[in-house]
């Protein structure tokens, strides 16, 4: 439970409504939540999914794991407490993103449960879909992809408190979508995306 330190605060209406902004501007906001292990391919089927929408010009932005420590997030690390805060501010950002008509697509590894059902809370809360998609891939997979040698330095002790050697990650058990990236290639990953999004009224899929 986050702790409440601001007092005096008031919630400031704006002058129109969500349904009047959205209609404005011709888009509908939601939160698509990549979740997956290091390496399973989140942010390049997030990056190839992004580019896809922009390019049907659906309004759309990506939030990456990596990319958020650089500002928002920089002063965060990576146990436990500080991730539950890192995933507590990526929910609230990506509310945010969707209350302002934005197909908000967040790739994190995300590894606990309790913490992405947090982040779906927030916008069932704030009456925003939120939808979670699970990126398969084993371990193994993942570790032998390694683009960025971060396996390789946790199997030597290099790292610790790593997602899925010397740290937990708990899979999704009933997500909206699973992507089976250990065996797909991004591109049929990234229309299984658009189909998707299609299914759920967010967009219209390009003839």
């Amino acid at each position: 439970m986050t702790q409440v330190k601001a007092t005096n605060v008031h919630w400031h209406e704006g002058n129109i409504t969500r349904d009047e902004r959205w209609k404005a501007l011709g888009t509908k906001g939601a939160t698509i939540w990549f979740t997956g292990l290091s390496a399973c391919g989140k942010s390049t089927i997030a990056c190839a999914l992004e580019q896809a929408l922009c390019n049907q010009g659906v309004a759309c932005y990506r939030l990456d794991g990596d990319n958020v420590r650089f500002g928002l997030n920089k002063n965060l690390g990576f146990s436990a407490e500080d991730r539950e805060e890192n995933i507590r501010r990526i929910g609230e950002l990506a509310k945010l993103f969707a209350d302002a008509g934005i197909l908000t697509l967040a790739s994190f590894i995300s590894p606990y449960t309790k913490d992405r059902d947090a982040a779906r809370e927030v916008h069932k809360e704030a009456g925003l879909d939120f939808m979670e998609v699970f990126v398969d891939a084993s371990l193994e997979v993942c570790e032998e992809r390694d683009p960025k040698g971060l396996y390789k330095k946790a199997r030597a002790g290099e790292i610790k408190g790593f997602t899925g050697i010397d740290d937990p990650y708990e899979a999704p058990t009933s997500p909206e979508l699973v992507l089976n990236a250990g065996e797909t290639d991004v591109a049929a990953c990234v229309n299984e995306c658009l189909r998707f999004m299609a299914d759920r009224g967010l967009i219209e899929i390009a003839d």
